[in-house]
């Protein structure tokens, strides 16, 4: 299991997932956690996260007091901001298969540097349009 990164979050890359239903925090990092194999680090503080791999991690935002949905997912990686986006694309693949979340990328997918999705759970989704 990697440890907690070094790499202040103001310094690393950033790229957002938005989940529209309403799940609390806690209940969204454990779900995370399990589905990717990883654990949460600093439960319990006010910045808790889940380390995917070294230099890549995830933060959860939720809306404030008497705010609706969306819960904000965050990933974070000190390569850069290819390598966060291709790691919340592979991380809402996963969660799309474990959960009826309903996700989105809050940034353009089709970005020319993005590389392809690496976090090391992530499976092909499985092909349900039925062709």
């Amino acid at each position: 299991m990697p440890s907690p990164p070094d790499v202040p979050a103001d310094e690393a890359a950033v790229a957002t997932l938005v989940a529209a239903d309403a799940v609390d925090k806690l209940a969204a990092l454990a779900i995370i956690a399990r589905a990717t194999g990883s654990t949460v680090v600093g439960g319990g503080t006010a910045r808790p996260r889940i380390p995917l791999r070294d230099g890549v991690w995830i933060e959860i935002e939720i809306p404030k007091f008497g705010e609706p949905p969306p819960l904000a997912i965050d990933v974070h990686a000190s390569e850069g901001q290819a390598a966060a986006r291709s790691e919340a694309i592979a991380l809402r693949d996963v969660l799309r298969r474990v959960t009826d979340w309903s996700i989105i990328a809050a940034f353009p997918e089709s970005d020319p540097t993005a590389s392809t999705p690496t976090m090391n759970n992530a499976a092909p989704a499985p092909d349900t349009d039925g062709r």
